[in-house]
């Protein structure tokens, strides 16, 4: 399936570049004559601006497709993990490289593993990246009750941290995290996940909300946020095909959100690892 993105933008402007220089270079840069004292004659324009932009496209676009992507994190599903404004970096080798825009699988890679948080496109919509933490792998059984979550029938450890403090300015954290009094009633609570150990946020003062089990099916995976009662995940909207996979995220290379009303620029978070 072919995806009509930035990505896909990006390799036609790669090949268009890269086809102009190569006419020119072999039909007609031979047949320009020098001018006057042997002057080079001119470059037309096209041939000129293809000749210095492909090499930039090409390494950007080698770089965004088989290394890394920088994506922007939108919503407050993630926190106190990852924040609205956070700019983090895919990993997108680590299960398998893959064919620019087709996304056909050239390399195996790694087997994404619980506690993975990992980058995807929605299923409903595959114009949208959604990101998450993997919870449920293919033959698993996931239940999640009373927000205690259990795989395999086992209840994963869940420590409590105390309330969730917030960074900046919480009245601004508030309405992202879902967390009322500008996040007085968020908990947060440490959850190990086979060798994760990452935060999760819960607030009691809101309604359990969904309860239930399932198994997660072959070559699928069963993702939640670890805003536990603000994330739009696979409780509500199924399981993540394989496929659909771009990569794992592994560091915050700025952080800047600049909504009104938003916490602007926070260097404190730059370089900071992902917990997976």
């Amino acid at each position: 399936m072919v995806h009509f993105d930035f990505e896909f933008l990006l390799l036609i402007l790669t090949v268009v570049s890269g086809f102009i220089w190569l006419v020119d270079v072999l039909l007609f840069a031979r047949l320009r004559k020098p001018g006057p004292k042997g002057k080079v004659p001119k470059e037309p324009i096209l041939t000129e601006y293809s000749r210095a932009f492909f090499p930039v496209l090409l390494v950007v676009l080698v770089l965004r497709a088989f290394l890394y992507e920088p994506f922007r994190i939108p919503s407050g599903s993630m926190m106190p993990s990852l924040l609205v404004g956070d700019f983090i970096l895919v990993n997108k080798y680590s299960y398998g490289l893959r064919m620019p825009v087709w996304q056909n699988r050239i390399t195996k890679g790694d087997q994404p593993k619980r506690g993975d948080v990992v980058v995807f496109r929605f299923p409903r919509d595959e114009s949208q990246d959604y990101i998450k933490r993997i919870v449920g792998l293919p033959g698993d059984h996931v239940s999640y009750y009373n927000r205690r979550l259990s795989i395999n029938g086992r209840a994963l450890t869940f420590e409590k941290n105390g309330k969730y403090q917030g960074l900046g300015d919480l009245n601004k954290m508030s309405a992202a995290s879902g967390c009322d009094r500008a996040g007085a009633d968020c908990q947060v609570f440490t959850e190990v996940l086979d060798k994760s150990r990452h935060t999760v946020m819960i607030n009691p003062s809101m309604s359990v909300g969904i309860n239930g089990e399932v198994f997660v099916p072959d070559g699928h995976y069963f993702v939640m946020g670890d805003n536990r009662d603000h994330s739009n995940d696979s409780r509500i909207w199924g399981f993540v095909p394989e496929e659909n996979l771009v990569g794992k995220a592994v560091m915050i290379w700025m952080h800047w959100d600049w909504r009104e009303g938003g916490t602007g620029l926070d260097i404190s978070r730059i370089g900071q690892k992902i917990s997976n």
